[in-house]
């Protein structure tokens, strides 16, 4: 996650309450959100994953198995 500025900082105490939130940063839900995002991105590599291109839901998931085998592995 990208820091706050020192000057945004500054404002947000300037402004009090109306402010806001200060941006807060949970480093576990952090590296999971990553993780999966890149497992969703190695998926849209494939183009017929991404574009969906089957009809059957059966042969989608084995698809989507068979394009994953490489990451777990």
């Amino acid at each position: 996650m990208i820091p706050e500025k020192r000057d945004q900082q500054a404002n947000r105490r300037r402004r009090g309450s109306a402010g806001g939130r200060p941006v807060s940063y949970d480093r576990d839900t952090y590296k999971r959100r990553h993780t999966v995002e890149c497992a969703f991105n190695l998926m849209k590599e494939r183009r017929g994953l991404a574009t969906r291109y089957d009809r059957h839901a059966v042969i989608f998931r084995g698809g989507v198995v068979l394009a994953a085998i490489p990451a777990w592995l």
